[in-house]
């Protein structure tokens, strides 16, 4: 009864988790086309249990594409994955990765830039440090999430988004809801620290999410509430489990 500030973990919580593939764009002039893109990036996916790699390789199944395997895979929280595809060094995530690995983006960031206002959540695809495209991926939001943030407004709660998204998909998404305060482009460890930092300018905080990486700051928040369609890490380290 003393918490004045909910945060919610966006994908799996706010949203349904269960996202798909919007727009797949080639670069002008490149090489890689539109299925040989979706084909590369899920070859690289296909062992992934990232939601938005999930996606990707669902879309690769239903347009029947045959995957290949993966030599050095290599997962990189926050930024994305690495790996060998058929010889090929391919790289798949958000402009961070792009620019740790020196790959110059080029018109392919403004296509980003209009995705990621239409609420989708852009990756970038590189192949042998090249840019080759991008793929979208939207996730929606569940069906009560906007009526659940008002309801939290009636009782004077402010209500709070964190995510690793981009900050224009975060806060395309945190419009639609109404949510107060948007904290974007949060690595998967830096979550706890947001938290602590929320308690640190006096609030009781209640922290909610689903995911492994959220286990963390469930556990800093003053009272941690995990989904029960969640991963067993974070029910164990929050104080409520919600069933349904």
């Amino acid at each position: 009864h003393k918490i004045r500030t909910i945060v919610f973990d966006k994908t799996g919580t706010l949203t349904k988790g269960e996202p798909e593939v919007t727009d797949i764009v080639s670069r002008e002039g490149g090489g890689v086309r539109g299925k040989e893109l979706v084909w590369l990036a899920a070859s690289l996916e296909r062992g992934s249990e990232h939601p938005l790699g999930e996606a990707i390789v669902a879309r690769a199944k239903s347009e029947g594409l045959a995957l290949s395997d993966v030599e050095a895979f290599e997962a990189i929280p926050g930024h994305g994955v690495r790996g060998k595809v058929d010889g090929r060094t391919v790289l798949l995530g958000n402009v961070r990765l792009m620019q740790e690995n020196g790959v110059i983006l080029e018109t392919l960031a403004e296509v980003a830039e209009k995705l990621a206002g239409q609420g989708k959540t852009p990756m970038f695809l590189a192949v042998d440090g090249e840019p080759a495209g991008v793929i979208a991926v939207a996730d929606t939001l569940k069906d009560h999430s906007v009526e659940a943030v008002h309801a939290l407004h009636r009782l004077g709660i402010e209500v709070v988004m964190i995510t690793g998204d981009n900050r224009r998909t975060a806060v395309a998404i945190a419009q639609q809801t109404g949510i107060d305060r948007v904290l974007a482009e949060i690595l998967p460890d830096q979550k706890a620290e947001e938290v602590k930092k929320l308690q640190a300018e006096g609030r009781v905080v209640a922290m909610v999410g689903d995911g492994i990486n959220d286990a963390p700051a469930l556990a800093q928040a003053d009272v941690g509430i995990a989904m029960g369609t969640g991963t067993d890490v974070a029910m164990e380290a929050s104080d409520i489990t919600l069933i349904r």
